[in-house]
């Protein structure tokens, strides 16, 4: 991953922690996640779904830059039925140094 975006390498760094205030922060306020199907939009929602869902540890298996962004492929681990998920990915999009402002997790 030495290639990708710092704010990405942050992003999973952090996510497989505790929720913290560093977490949040890469988002940008009026950011979008997708996950399972679901939109959680703007920072409070994105906190709400970030305590509902279980901690894991991931493991990247491909990083490939395309025309709408970035797709991080990885398998997660962790305390939920179906553990380990291959093949999952976190496709980031419009996102800057700074702050992510869209991110879609899909198979």
């Amino acid at each position: 991953m030495t290639d990708t975006p710092e704010i990405i390498r942050r992003y999973f760094a952090l996510a497989g922690q505790p929720d913290q205030d560093a977490y949040f922060a890469l988002f940008a306020d009026d950011a979008v996640v997708e996950d399972e199907g679901r939109e959680h939009r703007g920072i409070e929602a994105i906190r709400a779904w970030r305590r509902d869902t279980p901690l894991v540890s991931y493991e990247i298996t491909d990083v490939e830059d395309t025309s709408e962004g970035t797709v991080v492929t990885a398998t997660i681990s962790g305390d939920f039925p179906g553990s380990p998920v291959a093949g999952l990915r976190f496709r980031f999009a419009e996102y800057d140094d700074r702050q992510i402002r869209r991110l879609r997790i899909a198979p």
